[in-house]
Formats: structure tokens, sequence, C-alpha cells
């Protein structure tokens, strides 16, 4: 590989400024939130989907990895370059091209920050319902590619439900334009397969987002129990009286704590468990909505509910929940974010076990999740400096995992698989159901020079091996790239 040639011919591209090649700059891409790094061997800033066809043209007639990267702020290690290779980072790619509110959808590239595309439209009445907690940093083309939740999926769906259409790049740099404004195109469902393919499939450069009005009224609650099994028991209750609260959330005593030490937002130091729920909708009938809500938390003996009466109340009740993971960092200096997926009416037993797997390693797990859906996201606290210590952080985290699939669950509710959860997919899929997903994926992307080692185990392709593998790879397909 000559770095310099590359380098060059990328500079002709977006221009020398936003081609970066220095290690203290690879170094600021080299990582997302998960506890994974590795360096591109280039990072490229775009401004046009043209100019990102023309990159991926440069990167295949190398043979250098492909891996599209949003804000880093993935938990699964989805924009991980692995394999080094080209990096292509959408910071100068964050417009809202088109606002069509009586289609009900925007048009937005993909480095556009989640909240701002909500912002942007408020004034008008509407928002945008997926809504991770990283909303004020993540990207909206972060969250396609891992099909990302959010407190509000409850009632609102993930980013699945809310995108009608996507204009991606495939790996030969072929611009494609998939699904548009009418809600039911005929043919296969290409949207769909790009949605939570982490890359993998193509390089997606617009977003076409279905709009939603603001609900007329909102009422927030917070439920405080002794125990995470009333809690638990509570959060099955809600659901089976035919309530579909817009959020419903749960923190343990341990996130509380740790809330509480950072926030002071009068927590109980001795209670077990918390949850905030949100219903919205028509003003007429909320009321009742809330009562019923407050009685199922009453029958399972909640110890005091909270209740905001204005704007500024349901930010404080929010507060603690936003801020959690965060927070944890007063308990230890490293944490290891889980998310798996158990039915609901499995959280108390789910729960009980997986305390005592935190025992049984000498690991404290601190609990703060989607409990209306059964997303569950422990968060083991350690310390990275300990010998050692982070392995047993990863046996742990795979057998909770394990847990969710033994109960019924799946091993990822919102933050993909990426390559934290490559080893997991087995417990899930058998080597039949792989094997398909590897014929969809050479269908639509043979040569797998984009973001290689995600989503499907491969074995020896992945890691440094796959670093000298890929060029050859591609080389051998027999294709003319440029």
């Amino acid at each position: 590989m000559d770095k310099t040639i590359i380098t060059r011919d990328l500079a002709q591209i977006v221009g020398g400024k936003f081609v970066l090649t220095h290690p203290d700059d690879l170094r600021v891409y080299s990582y997302d939130a998960s506890n994974n790094t590795a360096l591109p061997d280039f990072v490229v800033l775009p401004e046009t989907t043209d100019q990102v066809s023309r990159i991926v043209k440069i990167a295949r007639a190398h043979g250098l990895a492909i891996v599209p990267r949003g804000a880093g702020t993935g938990f699964c290690g989805g924009a991980i370059p692995v394999a080094g290779g080209v990096m292509i980072g959408f910071a100068r790619m964050k417009k809202v091209i088109e606002v069509d509110l009586p289609n009900r959808v925007a048009i937005v590239e993909p480095g556009l920050i989640n909240l701002d595309l909500s912002n942007a439209v408020a004034g008008d009445g509407y928002f945008y319902a997926p809504d991770p907690s990283s909303q004020a940093a993540c990207t909206i083309g972060g969250n396609v590619a891992s099909n990302s939740g959010g407190p509000h999926c409850l009632a609102y769906g993930v980013t699945a439900n809310h995108i009608l259409g996507l204009e991606v790049v495939l790996e030969d740099g072929t611009i494609l334009w998939i699904g548009g404004k009418s809600p039911d195109e005929p043919g296969y469902d290409l949207v769909g397969a790009f949605i939570g393919s982490e890359g993998t499939f193509g390089i997606i450069t617009k977003i076409m987002a279905r709009l939603v009005p603001s609900p007329e009224a909102v009422r927030t609650l917070l439920a405080i129990f002794n125990t995470v099994e009333q809690a638990s028991r509570a959060v099955g209750a809600i659901i089976a009286a035919g309530v579909i609260p817009a959020a419903l959330e749960m923190m343990d005593a341990t996130t509380m704590q740790a809330v509480e030490a950072a926030y002071h937002l009068g927590y109980p130091d001795d209670a077990g468990a918390l949850l905030l729920i949100e219903v919205d909708g028509p003003r007429e009938g909320l009321d009742d909505l809330t009562n019923i809500i407050n009685d199922i938390c009453r029958e399972f003996d909640a110890r005091e509910i909270r209740a905001a009466r204005t704007a500024e109340e349901r930010a404080r009740l929010w507060m603690g929940r936003k801020n959690a993971i965060g927070a944890l960092g007063r308990l230890a200096p490293n944490y290891y974010l889980q998310d798996g997926v158990v039915p609901r009416s499995k959280l108390p037993e789910v729960l009980a076990k997986q305390d005592a797997l935190a025992k049984k390693y000498g690991l404290p797990i601190a609990n703060v999740f989607h409990a209306g859906d059964g997303n569950l996201h422990p968060n083991i606290l350690f310390d990275m400096k300990k010998p050692g210590e982070y392995a047993i952080v990863r046996k742990l985290g795979g057998e909770i995992l394990k847990l969710c699939v033994d109960a019924g669950g799946t091993i990822s509710g919102e933050h993909g698989i990426g390559i934290e959860k490559l080893e997991y997919m087995p417990l899930l899929f058998s080597e039949a159901d792989l094997n398909e997903m590897r014929k969809l994926r050479a269908a639509i992307a043979p040569s797998q020079i984009l973001n290689p080692c995600k989503m499907i185990p491969e074995g020896s392709r992945c890691g440094e091996v796959m670093r000298g593998q890929l060029a050859a790879g591609v080389a051998a397909s027999g294709d003319v790239w440029v």
C-alpha cells in the first residue's frame, strides 16, 4: 500500500485538510463507546454523496476496508476499523435537506445529530420519535446502521419504523436510492435490509425519515419501590392492563445511588428500584391512564409516586435516566454495558439470575433499562487497570446474553452486533441461519470490504489477518472498479 499515492488521490476529492493520516488524528477515530480500539489508515471527511462514491472507488481499487462512522457513540464496536483501511466520517454531512410536512417526512444527511431533527421541526408541531439516550450526540446515520431504539420506542417503535427511504453508496461506488414517500412500495423491502446492517451492505448518504405530530399532552410519573421484583412485576401488570406507555424505564438501587450522588434528585437511599413512566396522546383520557398506572404501582407496593406538573418537573424526572450512565463513573473507573432482551414476564426471574451471576464473578452490576419492552442494559462495573479483570467482565457479559436467550429473548435490543457480540450470534442462530445471512451479504457486497468483521462471525477472516486478505480477496473477484 502506497499511502502517499492514496492520500493524494483522496485529497483530490475532498481537499487536503479533510484527509487525516497523522497518528494523533487517527487515534481520535480509533474508538467508540465500547472498550475496543483500532486505528484506521486514513480518515476522510466528505461533504457530498458523489465524494463518498469516489472515496469508495479509490479504497476498493487498493483493497482497503471501508468503515463509515457517525459520532462514535455505539456500544458494540460497530465503527471500530478492525481491518484498518479508510474510515469515512460524516461530520460534514449533517444537513436537513428537506422538510415535507404534508407528507410528514424529512430528508436528512447521515451526520445530522438525532435531536437536531426534532428541534428543526418542533416549531411546526412535529418530532422524530426514535430517541436513544445519546440523542444529543448520536447521528441519525448511526441510528439507522444499528436500528437504534430509545426510551420512547415502546409506543413509537425503533428506527426501522420511522425510515421510508435511503440513498446508499454500494461497494463499487454505485449510488442507489431505495424506498420513498409511499410507505407500501412493491418489491423486496430493501430499506429494511439496509437498516441495522451496520454499514456492511452499503454506506448511507441520505435518509428519508418519518415525522410524528407532537402529542397534545404528556403525563410523566416516577414510582419508587423497595425491591426490583416489585418494580418488575408492576411493569408486566401495566402492559397487561392494556396501557402502552410512551416510555417505561427502570433503574435499580446501585444506579439510583450513583444518580443521587451526582444530581441530588431526592431518591431515597434505601429504595430498591424506580420506574419512570410516561404516557402521551390526546388530553382527554390521559388522566384516566395515569390513574390506572398509579393504581397498579400501588398494588405492587410502590412507596412513593411523583407526578410532573410542569415541563420543568418533567425534565427533572427525566434527568436521572438521561444521565444515569455518566453517573456510574462515581462507582468505578470503567463499565461494560450489555444489551439484551427478555420477555417482560421473565424480568423478575432474569434480573434475579443476573444478580446471582454478579455475585458469582464478584463484580457489581448497575441496571438502567427499557423495562417496558424487556430491553436490559446491565452495566458491569470494573477497573480496566486490574490485570485480567476485563476478561472476567467479558465472560460475565456473555453469560448474561445466554441468560437472555434461554429466557426466550435475544442478544441485542438496539445496540447492534458490531464486534462485541460476534461470538454470541451462535447462541441465537444456527450455522444454517448464519450461512443464509452470509449469502445475503455476498449478494449485495461480495468483496466484504464494507465494514468487515461486523455482524456475522467469519473466523480468521477478521482482525489483523484480514488486513492481508482484503487486497487478495478483492482482486480475486475479477471486477474492474474505477
